[in-house]
């Protein structure tokens, strides 16, 4: 459990910032030295395949963290790149800090552990659901766990999260 001086000392050690619409937080070959806990905003992780198309591979709403976990963790160059969709309001976090808090805090400690088992979870489940889950369905889910993604993200973002072509979405739209 964290106690209120423990909270103040995490909230100490962030620090607010403002990425304007179509800014990168991380670009696909850099080293990620931070995260953020977006307060306000849209962002998407994308790559770039090997045929030069831009492909989403995930959103960050409101009230989630913005992480490129390989890159800060391991402490290698991003496979990713983070853009805002929106004009976006964080707090942030260096990678130093974050180690500093999570050796002294044992409740972060334990956050730490179950955030990151439910990120992993996600993460097969998504994968799963890729081969599994028709793409009307995905983008029903999407619909339900994301609206924001819904409403705020251009089509074409969508559709390449969701594995369809730009006409595909529109389809599976015009049904809905």
């Amino acid at each position: 459990m964290i106690v209120a001086e423990e909270i103040q000392c995490i909230v100490a050690a962030h620090r607010k910032v403002s990425i304007r619409k179509g800014d990168h937080f991380l670009k696909q070959g850099e080293q990620s030295d931070s995260y953020l806990f977006l307060m306000n905003g849209l962002m998407r992780s994308y790559v770039i395949d090997q045929e030069g198309q831009d492909i989403t591979t995930g959103f960050f709403c409101e009230y989630e963290l913005v992480i490129e976990v390989l890159s800060l963790f391991k402490r290698v160059k991003s496979g990713e790149s983070i853009q805002a969709l929106t004009d976006c309001e964080a707090l942030e976090i260096t990678y130093k800090d974050f180690q500093r808090l999570f050796q002294s805090i044992h409740g972060l400690t334990e956050w730490g552990r179950l955030w990151m088992t439910q990120e992993l979870f996600q993460s097969k489940q998504r994968t799963l659901d890729m081969i599994t889950v028709l793409a009307r369905d995905r983008y029903l889910q999407l619909m339900v766990e994301k609206p924001q993604v819904i409403r705020d993200s251009p089509l074409k973002y969508i559709a390449s999260y969701l594995g369809v072509t730009d006409t595909s979405l529109s389809r599976i739209r015009r049904e809905i």
